[in-house]
């Protein structure tokens, strides 16, 4: 076909990423459970029908998924081309993190989607589900040494055959939870948003004709993949390297590394984390669909302006060693894959600094803090209060690091503290800023916060924590200083109780009217601390945001002329 004029690619482009977009507010308006309700852990989007590749994702839903949602539907690409008997109307549900990235949690929902008979595209859901089984309520087990101990694994299988839904499949479902209204509240939620996309999809290729929108597709492709070499091209060529480590894997209290060398050789990157932490017992190993999808996250931060397509990968070769923890081997357990992303995005932005600080900010907070607090009620009914929290972010070559946010690897908000103190037996006793939480710099970073929620259920709850920062600080870039380290408490009847292994733990009893507490980190600094402007010191001791003595420990005293 002749090739399309840009302002219909424009327009076909804008008209396909509104199908996502309208996909992700489908699921979030219809679901149950708040981490997809209110907290958005979902995304929809549209993949290759023979590559699985990502054509277009909604921007409301989590950047991770962009990449993993890609080796999810090639999953299913492989399994319907083994079978060879995919219709019309069917839908393939699974949540095995090794073939399809991420952790149990995430249920993902592909559907083929054809056109007068032959396979367009295919369309897919994924939603974080409250409770999938596993030995910990809400999945975020610390001590899990295998995927069976986390959460009930589900291979691909046709939820739907030709249209027609498949109840065995959906009781399998419902009884491998403990909340399994929940469950089916999300499970329609996301099968509505599959509806909506067909329908949409119908619509425009009526308007547009499939042989326009197919062209559309191959052409925003080729032009993501352009715009990626050319923003390489502005940029150094070199070989930079960075490090960092986990606290721990849960199980043995020891760091693990994750190591990257960032190389740029005209329009082509390299990404290679020979030297990272080898496989371990605990759940921060990651499948290696997740560590290529956390790449092209990191690099979505560093370039904001490229869409969401696989093109944009084209140009970058992501190198990870074997039996690494950034390549786990099936049944190696991955439930807490959030941590260890965050820390490659961490790694990737301080070997980064080095090339182009003007391109990256500093580490933000580097934990997602996932907290579940479980019991059962006075009438016998079990409730699960599962999150995460927020922290600072980091600072940049422009301002002051955001306080407060939620994690890099998402657009995710922070479930509302009137959210959660309505749905479960529990209270707020204070959901503040940390103050001088934040590295200093030229541009500080941004505060964490304070988390301290008291249990109201008189048959007491138990409570886990998996959590990461609690040894190894967010770090500043250009000369700026590290964040403050995530911290842990639980009150118990002798008073409040810190985890050995510092950010991670399981099966905390406590009592009506005891509490946990969460002092998350700042992020790190950017920019020599005798650049910031007193002004600017002045104002966060005004505020509260820092203390008169710690501005004087990184600021010297010339703050104190102007606040007079």
């Amino acid at each position: 076909m002749s090739e399309i004029d840009p302002i219909t690619l424009s327009v076909l482009a804008g008209r396909m990423e509104q199908i996502a977009d309208e996909m992700d507010a489908t699921l979030f308006r219809a679901a149950f459970n708040p981490i997809i309700a209110e907290a958005h852990d979902a995304s929809h989007g549209l993949y290759h029908a023979e590559t699985g590749d990502t054509l277009v994702q909604g921007k409301s839903g989590l950047p991770i998924f962009v990449g993993v949602m890609s080796f999810a539907v090639k999953a299913v690409i492989e399994k319907a081309a083994a079978d060879g008997d995919l219709k019309d109307g069917d839908i393939f549900i699974f949540n095995d993190a090794h073939i399809g990235g991420t952790h149990l949690s995430d249920m993902r929902l592909v559907r083929p989607y054809f056109r007068d008979g032959k396979l367009f595209c295919y369309l897919a859901s994924v939603g974080h589900w409250h409770d999938v089984g596993g030995a910990v309520p809400g999945n975020y087990n610390p001590a899990a040494t295998e995927v069976f101990q986390e959460a009930f694994v589900l291979p691909p299988v046709r939820l739907a055959r030709g249209g027609v839904v498949n109840q065995d499949i959906i009781d399998i479902l419902l009884r491998n939870t403990r909340l399994p209204q929940s469950a089916m509240g999300d499970l329609n939620g996301q099968l509505g948003a599959l509806d909506l996309g067909v329908k949409r999809m119908d619509e425009l290729l009526d308007e547009y004709g499939a042989a326009t929108v197919s062209g559309a597709l191959d052409a925003l492709g080729h032009r993501a993949e352009a715009l990626m070499r050319s923003e390489l091209t502005d940029l150094p060529d070199g070989r930079w390297e960075a490090e960092d480590f986990l606290d721990n894997d849960g199980i043995t209290d020891e760091p693990l590394a994750i190591r990257v060398a960032l190389e740029i050789k005209g329009d082509n990157l390299t990404l290679d984390f020979a030297g990272s932490a080898p496989q371990c017992a605990g759940p921060v190993n990651i499948a290696l669909p997740t560590t290529v999808a956390t790449a092209y996250v990191a690099i979505k931060h560093i370039f904001p302006a490229l869409p969401a397509n696989a093109g944009v990968m084209r140009p970058i070769t992501v190198k990870v060693p074997e039996g690494s923890l950034l390549s786990a081997e099936f049944p190696a357990p991955t439930g807490g894959y959030t941590e260890t992303i965050l820390r490659m995005i961490d790694v990737i932005f301080s070997a980064f600094a080095k090339a182009a600080p003007d391109r990256v900010v500093a580490n933000a907070y580097g934990t997602i803090n996932a907290l579940s607090i479980a019991g059962k009620k006075s009438d016998g009914k079990p409730w699960v209060m599962f999150s995460f929290y927020g922290g600072g972010h980091g600072g940049s070559l422009e301002s002051d690091g955001l306080n407060h946010g939620n994690a890099p690897i998402s657009t995710a908000t922070i479930p509302p503290m009137e959210i959660l103190e309505a749905a479960y037996p529990v209270m707020f006793r204070q959901w503040a800023l940390r103050p001088d939480s934040a590295g200093a710099g030229a541009h500080r970073g941004g505060m964490g916060a304070i988390y301290e929620i008291e249990v109201l259920e008189e048959n007491g709850a138990e409570a886990f924590l998996f959590g990461e920062r609690g040894r190894f600080a967010p770090k500043g870039i250009a000369d700026g200083h590290d964040g403050e380290l995530n911290q842990f408490t639980y009150e118990q009847d002798d008073g409040w109780k810190t985890p050995p292994l510092a950010s991670k733990m399981r099966g905390i009893k406590l009592r009506q009217g005891q509490a946990v507490r969460l002092e998350t980190p700042g992020g790190g600094g950017y920019g020599k601390t005798e650049n910031r402007q007193p002004g600017d010191i002045a104002r966060d001791v005004a505020r509260g945001l820092i203390s008169s003595d710690a501005a004087d420990k990184n600021y010297g005293t010339a703050w104190r002329e102007v606040s007079q």
